[in-house]
């Protein structure tokens, strides 16, 4: 299966960026390659540079093939956890950058590739991994957490109500048999919590769930945010791409740190820490347009915060 996966907000990423034509720009999570093809069009043939990572391989082979033919500048793709951001620009022997990017959550060649377990429409092995070298899968989770932590990662990490019951149901059937399948596991909360209007499909919040705990989606985005910041340059731009609350309130927390002065006491009469912002926030979060939604539903719940790199960290 072809590597289909419809980037959102393309243009207002380019913009975001403020691209300088003779920069360095990295896309940390570069997909199908739609946001690094539209800034490496931006960029000198000679001085420009991209960089495309991503933990999936699938994705790194459908990038590489759609932006290298496609943009007059350099560039180079590494199959890596953005995570390890530093080492990977490290390895390219690239010290500061002008530009990165997040585009963040699962791509839609996950979710449509039925044999990666992503989606609750379609019976497949419980897998949910980006990286298919991880060894920790989605069935891991579902038969080997015990009932209180797959009540937490339901809370937390789907902000799912009806948390204790699901989990509680999940135990009781796995003493019979493991659960094996996303089907097996759909059935089982569709048997277990009520269908309501407008909540969309049952299973949508705890699959979401399990998917950030089988990628460590949420525990490694404030490092990853600080990381990238440091490997700005003076003027850089950061553009992250969120899709549910809990990543965006990530976001939004962390540039609130980075981009605050002093930490003094507030009953200190004067600063002494002396503390310096790392950057500047530009503007409010950035949502698609309606005529982008309505081309790509996937888009709807899209946000887009953007930040300047201003000072270095002390």
């Amino acid at each position: 299966m072809d590597f289909e996966h419809k980037s959102v907000m393309v243009n207002e990423v380019v913009d975001a960026l403020n691209i300088n034509p003779n920069g360095i720009y990295v896309d940390c999570t570069v997909g199908g390659g739609g946001h690094l093809k539209a800034i490496g069009k931006h960029l000198d043939r000679l001085n420009g540079k991209i960089l495309g990572i991503d933990r999936d391989e699938d994705a790194i082979m459908a990038a590489t093939k759609n932006v290298v033919n496609a943009v007059p500048c350099g560039g180079g793709f590494s199959r890596e956890n953005f995570k390890n951001l530093d080492k990977t620009l490290d390895t390219f022997g690239i010290r500061k950058v002008d530009g990165i990017l997040f585009d963040l959550g699962v791509s839609s060649h996950q979710i449509d590739t039925p044999e990666r377990g992503f989606s609750y429409m379609h019976d497949a092995p419980l897998d949910m991994r980006m990286d298919r070298e991880q060894k920790f899968t989605a069935r891991d989770v579902i038969n080997d957490y015990d009932e209180e932590r797959l009540i937490k990662i339901f809370h937390d990490y789907g902000e799912e109500r009806f948390s204790k019951r699901i989990a509680a149901a999940i135990c009781r059937a796995r003493k019979i048999s493991p659960i094996e399948t996303t089907g097996e596991l759909v059935k089982l909360i569709e048997q277990t919590v009520p269908r309501t209007k407008n909540g969309g499909h049952p299973a949508k919040r705890v699959f979401q769930a399990v998917r950030i705990e089988v990628n460590g989606e949420l525990e490694i985005l404030e490092s990853s945010i600080r990381k990238a910041v440091d490997r700005l340059k003076i003027g850089g731009r950061i553009a992250i791409i969120t899709f549910h609350s809990l990543e965006d309130r990530i976001v939004k927390e962390t540039f609130k740190s980075l981009a605050q002065g002093c930490i003094c006491p507030k009953s200190f009469p004067v600063c002494t820490c002396n503390h310096k912002p790392e950057i500047k926030i530009i503007g409010r979060a950035k949502t698609p347009s309606a005529e982008e939604i309505e081309a790509n539903s996937r888009a709807k719940s899209a946000k887009l915060r953007v930040a300047e790199k201003i000072g270095e960290r002390e």
